[in-house]
C-alpha cells in the first residue's frame, strides 16, 4: 500500500471513469499513470443517497463498483484517500434501522442525537435554533418513527438520509474506532473526515467547530489511525482561519479559497488578492480548483472584499459557459448558498489558455494538488445530465465512458494539462521552498527551489500569457512547452 507522496491526487467516483473500479484502474494505467500519483475515491460504500455520502456500511464496497480486491490493487500503484462521513450515517443503515425497531432496547440507541436528551427541555429555544450553524431554515432534525408507534426528534444536519452521530457517546466512540481501523487496514493512506466541523455539538452554541471539543475529538481520531501510518484530512468549508488553526495542530487541510481567487484574478486581470493568499495560506495542504461539489464562495470571505465576492459570483453566470442562475435554485434541487455549481473549465469560459494558467498556479502553489476527474479532462458543463436529473450539482458530475476518455485525452488542452501534472510530479523543485517575486498587479511570479533545482512560473493575468522555466538534470534552464497555452515570449 502506497503512503502519501507529493504528487497530484485525482478525485473521482468509482463509476465516473468507466463503469467501476476495475475500469478505473485500467484507464488510469493506460492514460494517466505519470500524471496521477494518488486517488481520492469518492465514497464507494453501499449508500442510500447523496452519491455515496449517505453510507450504510464502511466494511463493504458497493457491489456495482467491485470489491476490496479492486481497492487493494489501486493502493499498490497510487496512494489512496477514503471518505469517512464522521458526522452522519445512512437512515437505511442497520444501525438506525435497529434503533427504529427497538428504540431504547437497541444497542445503538446512544449512537444518535436525540432531542429529548440533548436539549434541556427536550426542545431548543428560538435563540438556540438561531445560534446553530445550519443547512436548513429550521432546527436540524427528522422525526424518528419507531416500530411501537411513537415518534421522536433526532438530529439531522443534511439530507433526511443522513442521520447525525452522537460522537461523544461511548457507542459512537466504539463505532468510529471500528470503522477507521477497518479503513486503515484496507488501503487508505489518507482519510478525509467529511463534514468534520458539524460533529461537535453543544447546546447554546453554533454546534460547528466548537473549541476545545473539536481538538479533543480530532486527537481521538488521530490516535486511532496513527499506528497505521495513516493521515487525516478534516474537511471544512468556512472561514480560512479555521484551516489555519487546523494546520497549526499539524494536520493536513484543504485550500478551498484558491478556486474563487483564481477566477477573480483571471476575470479582472488583478492578482493582489491571489498573491496575498499564496503568501499566508497553509503549507501543509491539499489544493483544489474543482471537486464533486461546487466552486466555494464562503471560503474566500475576508480574502476578497464582499463586493468582489459578489461581483465574481455574479460574473460566473456572465463569463462562464452554459451556466445559469436557475441551476442554483430549488428548480434543480440546489439551494446551496455556499457554492456555485459549474465545471472549472466552463467557469473560465471553456478557454484553454485561462484554464492552463489556473492549473499552473495551482501546481506551483504550496501544498499537494488535487484534480477532479472532470477537470482532468477539461470537461464542460453537462447540461444533459443536469436536465435529466434536475440536480444542480450534476452539471459537474459527467459519466465518462472509456471511448469518451480515449477521445478527450487527445485534445491539446488535456495533453498540456497532463504534461503539467507529470512535470509537477517529477521535478525536484516542488519538494523545496516556495517564493513569490514582486511584480505588477496583473502578474504573478512564483519560484520553487530545492537546492540547485528550480522551476519558475511567470503569468500575466491580463493577457493570459505564461511561461514556465525549469532546470533540467544538468541544471540547464529550459522552457516547458504547452499546446493551448499563451506563451509569453519575453520571459
Amino acid at each position: 500500500m502506497k503512503k502519501i507522496e507529493n504528487k497530484v491526487m485525482l478525485i473521482t467516483y468509482s463509476d465516473s471513469m468507466g463503469h467501476n473500479l476495475k475500469d478505473l484502474y485500467k484507464i488510469l494505467e493506460r492514460y494517466f499513470t505519470k500524471a496521477v500519483g494518488g486517488v481520492h475515491i469518492l465514497p464507494f460504500f453501499p449508500s442510500s443517497g447523496d452519491r455515496g455520502f449517505a453510507p450504510m456500511d464502511y466494511h463493504k464496497v458497493e457491489e456495482a463498483f467491485g470489491d476490496w480486491s479492486d481497492i487493494e490493487r489501486l493502493s499498490k500503484n497510487y496512494y489512496l484517500m477514503f471518505d469517512y462521513m464522521i458526522n452522519h450515517i445512512s437512515a437505511q443503515s442497520e444501525y438506525y434501522q435497529d434503533f427504529l425497531l427497538k428504540k431504547d432496547d437497541s444497542k445503538y440507541k446512544d449512537l444518535f442525537i436525540r432531542y429529548k436528551d440533548f436539549w434541556e427541555n427536550e426542545e431548543p429555544t428560538k435563540e438556540q435554533v438561531d445560534a446553530i450553524y445550519k443547512r436548513k431554515p429550521r432546527a436540524p432534525y427528522v422525526d424518528a418513527k419507531f416500530a411501537d408507534g411513537t415518534t421522536e426528534k433526532v438530529w439531522c444536519t443534511f439530507d433526511e438520509e443522513q442521520i447525525d452521530i452522537n460522537c461523544k457517546s461511548e457507542t459512537a466512540k466504539e463505532f468510529i474506532r471500528d470503522n477507521l481501523t477497518f479503513l486503515c487496514e484496507h488501503g487508505a493512506a489518507l482519510i478525509r473526515l467529511d463534514a468534520f466541523a458539524y460533529a461537535t455539538k453543544k447546546a447554546g452554541t453554533s454546534c460547528f467547530f466548537i473549541e476545545p471539543d473539536v481538538w479533543e475529538f480530532l486527537a481521538e481520531c488521530q490516535d486511532i489511525v496513527s499506528e497505521y501510518g495513516v493521515s487525516l484530512l478534516p474537511e471544512i468549508h468556512e472561514h480560512y482561519t479555521m484551516q489555519k488553526k487546523i494546520e497549526e495542530k499539524d494536520y493536513y487541510v484543504y485550500d478551498f479559497a484558491l478556486p474563487m481567487l483564481l477566477i477573480h484574478a483571471l476575470y479582472y486581470g488583478q492578482t493582489q488578492y491571489l498573491k496575498n493568499w499564496l503568501t499566508i495560506c497553509p503549507r501543509k495542504q491539499f489544493t483544489t480548483l474543482d471537486t464533486h461539489d461546487g466552486i466555494g464562495v464562503v471560503d474566500v470571505r475576508d480574502l476578497l472584499p464582499d463586493e468582489e465576492i459578489e461581483r465574481t459570483k455574479e460574473d460566473i453566470f456572465k463569463y462562464g459557459a452554459n451556466v445559469k442562475k436557475i441551476y442554483n435554485t430549488a428548480a434543480y434541487n440546489n439551494l446551496d448558498i455556499y457554492q456555485v455549481n459549474c465545471t472549472y473549465y466552463s467557469a473560465l469560459g471553456d478557454d484553454d489558455a485561462s484554464y492552463l494558467l489556473a492549473r499552473a498556479v495551482q501546481f506551483f502553489a504550496p501544498g499537494i494538488p488535487q484534480v477532479y476527474y472532470v477537470g482532468l479532462l477539461a470537461g464542460k458543463n453537462d447540461l444533459k445530465l443536469l436536465e435529466e436529473t434536475k440536480v444542480g450539482r450534476n452539471i459537474n458530475r459527467h459519466y465518462y465512458t472509456e471511448e469518451e476518455i480515449e477521445r478527450e485525452v487527445k485534445r491539446p488542452v488535456v495533453q498540456s494539462l497532463l504534461k503539467l501534472m507529470e512535470f509537477r510530479n517529477t521535478h525536484q523543485a516542488f519538494d523545496g521552498e516556495f517564493h513569490m517575486h514582486s511584480c505588477s498587479e496583473k502578474e504573478i511570479i512564483i519560484e520553487r527551489v530545492n537546492g540547485k533545482h528550480k522551476a519558475v512560473l511567470y503569468a500575466d493575468f491580463e493577457s493570459k500569457k505564461m511561461t514556465i522555466t525549469y532546470t533540467d538534470v544538468d541544471f540547464n534552464e529550459k522552457v516547458l512547452s504547452l499546446a493551448g497555452a499563451h506563451i509569453h515570449e519575453g520571459k
